[in-house]
């Protein structure tokens, strides 16, 4: 009875601590793991509900993951199965109950439904015990499946999840399935925004900032794991990043379209213009009601600056446009900020941006190849880049490599 209590007072915090991440991607991560940490499984994997499909979103594999150099994170595909009773998670999408399977491998042929296997052929591995479960918001309406695999009892050995747990992860699904929709919410509302700069400046896709701010988690997370940051609030700061990160090119919507679609190189003049796309972008989020509020606008202002202080807009009012106490030049302007002066977020997004734009197909250019970045990202380390974040950056270039493929150009995709 006692361990009972105690998972139950376990399952009313996380409930609590879902609550506050508002990231879908980072949400779903946090999920997962508390889920397979409660259960005690090697395993798992989230599907969300996209119309009458389940997208598999979001992967989870210890025993793969231990095959890995430290730090990798595990790779991994996404795509859709339709909610119908033909596979498992799609059957439980269906019915709405949970489906607690004790070896897939072994599953009767009166079932519906069958085990994929082609996965553990392509890996190796061997799925065995299975715990599926609707996630379920307020209404009832199922937004996604929770699949969980492999329990693995005291010893390591991999056991059939036990059934009076059921109900308590039940429990905790439906405040996840909350949340999730929430974050969805959140996410749709930011990719909103940024469809309007996407209809002003066509390089501000989805995908790019997707992107960019998957690589800026991604490397704030490995400077941060570097520096000893507690867990706790690199987790933190993760979340508030991946949002600010996606809106760093907002402010382009105040941008004269005669600028932002003229094909051909800028005049001086029309490149101050542009250069005010930062400004404008940090102004949105003046009045500071969240962190968030507060990141996107350091993103936004900060992201054009230089390690060597050649950047633009340097330190400035965003408000004002004028160049702050003690920071003006000879010709009225401001000195850009230089070396930490420029805030980390800031950095790390200046350092993420030029490699997608760089790594990818535009109207005016063809992507470059990947060793052509890279030495270009190592040409600006302590120029145009913080040489830190560069070396981070390499280190974790096979991270970085998974996600470019989570989120291709509709082109490619």
């Amino acid at each position: 009875m006692r361990n009972r209590d105690d998972k139950l007072n376990r399952i009313l915090n996380l409930s609590l601590e879902i609550s506050e991440i508002k990231d879908i991607d980072l949400l779903l991560e946090k999920v997962l793991g508390e889920a397979r940490a409660f259960t005690a499984c090697d395993a798992g994997s989230i599907y969300v509900r996209e119309g009458d499909h389940l997208r598999f979103s979001y992967a989870q594999n210890d025993t793969l993951r231990k095959q890995l150099p430290p730090g990798r994170k595990l790779p991994y595909a996404t795509f859709t199965v339709p909610i119908s009773n033909t596979s498992i998670a799609g059957y439980v999408a269906t019915n709405g109950t949970i489906l607690n399977i004790p070896d897939v491998y072994e599953l009767a042929p009166a079932f519906p439904f069958s085990f994929n296997r082609s996965y553990d052929a392509m890996t190796g591995y061997r799925t065995r015990s299975m715990l599926t479960i609707p996630l379920k918001n307020i209404r009832g309406d199922i937004i996604g499946v929770l699949q969980l695999i492999n329990a693995v009892d005291a010893s390591g050995t991999v056991v059939p999840f036990p059934p009076d747990e059921e109900g308590i992860i039940l429990y905790f699904a439906n405040n996840a399935a909350s949340a999730i929709e929430r974050a969805k919410m959140t996410r749709e509302i930011i990719m909103r925004m940024n469809k309007m700069a996407e209809m002003r400046d066509p390089k501000e896709t989805g995908p790019h900032v997707n992107r960019v701010a998957a690589y800026a988690v991604t490397l704030y997370e490995a400077w941060a794991q570097k520096k000893g940051i507690p867990q706790e609030e690199i987790d933190k700061n993760r979340d508030v990043l991946r949002m600010a990160a996606m809106l760093h090119d907002v402010g382009k919507v105040a941008i004269s379209d005669t600028i932002l679609k003229k094909p051909g190189r800028f005049t001086p003049e029309e490149f101050q213009e542009m250069k005010l796309h930062t400004q404008h972008g940090a102004n949105l989020f003046a009045d500071i009601y969240s962190d968030f509020d507060e990141s996107a606008a350091i993103v936004a202002l900060n992201h054009h600056e230089r390690w060597d202080g050649n950047g633009y807009p340097g330190h400035v009012d965003p408000i004002t446009r004028q160049a702050l106490p003690g920071f003006e030049t000879e010709n009225g302007g401001a000195r850009g900020k230089k070396g930490e002066e420029i805030p980390l977020f800031g950095r790390i997004v200046a350092l993420v941006d030029v490699y997608d734009a760089l790594s990818c197909r535009r109207c005016y250019k063809e992507a470059w190849d990947e060793e052509s970045v890279l030495g270009e990202l190592r040409a600006g380390s302590g120029k145009q880049f913080d040489p830190e974040l560069v070396e981070v950056f390499m280190e974790c270039i096979d991270t970085i490599r998974q996600v470019e493929k989570l989120y291709p150009d509709e082109e490619a995709g």
